[in-house]
């Protein structure tokens, strides 16, 4: 068995802004994976917030023994963006080699589409305002917020979409106090949830809070062994696969977090559609999916998931699973 790992770079339809920065392409790790002849494939985002770069993650998955399975994967690797690619590129194989899917494997229901959020990048209200006019039409939209003049954002988002469902991500951006004096704005404006209010390790605050809007735990949420500390502070677990590191913890973390009574969130980085295919499994009959990594990108990979009226589609066999 052999692992390979390239780098891959998309460039994005726009550039992508929130509070801690812009960027106008996706730097993605594509990992590859060949066993008698068969090769599965999984695609991982570095996160500088975790401390990852493309070649801390790609020393990660290079120090890998080439004969790793899933199992031992779960103790080689810490979770992260590296474990992620590997483990999303031994399950593409093992369904391969098998000659059925994913799904089937992880003994889960055949996936259906589900609806994405589709995300307006943090910039001047009027940009704002033009971007929720644009997508309107999307059932579903996605503000990235986390500044001292996010109300006059908001107001202006939602007169530029005034039907569609909107949710916050305010990227640790605000203070509990914050979050309170805005909550009643909020629900007047009919915003459904805010992802991370506070900076993770600061989010103690939050805890026994009235919280009229409810709180999703991204930068807080990681994998299985975040979960008491969300107790008290969060209503919702989001799950992304590069925090998790796979799909194989990611199904483990959403089962235990629906027993613990979280909703569920399922989340991505910008990447492309290899990158969100695993994640639609983990998504299925999730309170808000947020897979609109491709939607973001001006190009993607052959075969790319399909997004319509319905949401973003299960991976096709030639993409993954």
């Amino acid at each position: 068995m052999t692992i390979t790992v390239t780098r891959d770079v998309f460039r994005l339809a726009e550039a992508f802004t929130i509070s801690r920065g812009s960027r106008t392409e996706a730097q993605v790790l594509t990992v590859r994976i060949t066993r008698d002849g068969v090769t599965g494939w999984g695609e991982c985002v570095p996160y500088a917030r975790y401390d990852e770069t493309l070649d801390s993650v790609t020393a990660q998955i290079e120090s890998l023994p080439a004969d790793i399975d899933r199992a031992a994967l779960q103790e080689a690797l810490p979770a992260g963006a590296a474990r992620n690619a590997v483990d999303c590129a031994l399950w593409d194989l093992e369904a391969k080699q098998a000659g059925c899917r994913v799904w089937e494997l992880a003994g889960l229901s055949a996936p259906k589409p589900e609806i994405t959020a589709f995300t307006l990048s943090l910039d001047a209200r009027e940009k704002m305002e033009a971007a929720a006019r644009k997508h309107a039409h999307r059932p579903l939209l996605k503000i990235k917020l986390g500044t001292p003049d996010d109300m006059p954002r908001l107001e202006a988002v939602r007169r530029g979409a005034p039907e569609a469902r909107i949710i916050i991500d305010a990227n640790e951006g605000w203070s509990a106090e914050v979050y309170a004096d805005l909550a009643p704005h909020l629900v007047k404006l009919g915003v459904s949830l805010v992802e991370q209010p506070l900076p993770a390790g600061e989010d103690d605050a939050l805890r026994g809070i009235d919280r009229p809007v409810p709180l999703c735990a991204d930068e807080s949420c990681h994998d299985r062994a975040s979960l008491p500390a969300l107790n008290g502070k969060y209503d919702i677990a989001n799950i992304k696969l590069d925090k998790t590191g796979g799909l194989t913890e990611a199904l483990a973390l959403r089962d235990a977090a629906l027993a613990e009574g979280y909703d569920i969130m399922t989340g991505c980085m910008v990447g492309s559609s290899l990158a969100m295919a695993p994640a639609v499994l983990v998504a299925q009959g999730a309170l808000v999916t947020d897979l609109d990594g491709p939607l973001l990108l001006a190009e993607d990979r052959d075969l790319p998931l399909l997004f319509d009226e319905h949401g973003v589609h299960p991976p096709e066999p030639g993409l993954w699973g």
